[in-house]
């Protein structure tokens, strides 16, 4: 198999496996996230172009969060299905590596040690990819469609966000959507790892901002009265 016909067979197999996910984590995510990996990967030098375009693809294959926490499943379900293309056991541990430590909550820590984490060019460019469709418009329309899908509120001034969560605490928590920009989203554009991807995360990161204004404002409007 070239390498292009690879990929092609591993969109046939990730719009099926995601044909009915969450609207925030389904084809069209991995879609602009694979977009994304070629803008920024053809900014980069010395490139593994199908490393990268295999990570951005199978990146959000079975993410733990719709799978009871199992973080094992994305990694193995890639595997199995590289495995059966004949793509080689290198090429594979290289993409599961990526599909393993690309998340966010990766790189927050259990409270006691942080771990030495996997990391290559290829891993950052698809990580800062995964990151700006995080943030933005489309970063604030996926975080509140994902807390309506799980039921959370929007905001709640008496729950403040937590700045220093664990891991565990992270997966766990069901704080309402407006916590999640300051726990996350607002975070990404100083984690961005490619000049590419900082550049990128600018504009996206100042359009929440000005969202957040806006919010408040229309929350409390008679903030402004007194």
């Amino acid at each position: 198999m070239t390498h292009s016909e690879i990929v092609e067979e591993t969109i046939i197999f990730v719009k099926e496996t995601l044909k009915n996910a969450e609207g925030g984590h389904d084809w069209f995510h991995i879609q602009r996230v694979f977009n994304n990996s070629m803008l920024i990967a053809k900014e980069e030098d010395d490139i593994n172009i199908l490393v990268v375009s295999l990570g951005a693809l199978l990146h959000d294959i079975a993410d733990a969060k719709f799978n009871d926490g199992d973080e094992a499943l994305g990694p193995k379900m890639a595997e199995d299905f590289l495995l059966s293309l004949g793509v080689p056991k290198r090429t594979i541990n290289h993409v599961t590596n990526i599909i393993k430590y690309s998340s966010f909550k990766a790189s927050l820590t259990d409270g006691k040690m942080k771990k030495k984490l996997f990391t290559s060019k290829e891993l950052k460019v698809v990580q800062d990819a995964d990151r700006l469709d995080a943030i933005g418009a489309i970063g604030i329309a996926r975080a509140f469609n994902y807390g309506g899908f799980k039921n959370r509120a929007l905001y709640d001034p008496s729950i403040p966000p937590n700045l220093n969560m664990t891991k565990e605490e992270y997966k766990k928590s069901a704080a309402p959507t407006i916590n999640h920009f300051y726990e996350k989203l607002l975070l990404l554009k100083d984690k961005m790892n490619t000049e590419t991807g900082k550049r990128l995360a600018e504009e996206r990161h100042q359009y929440m901002l000005d969202f957040l204004e806006q919010f408040y404002q229309e929350w409390n409007p008679l903030k402004n009265l007194t």
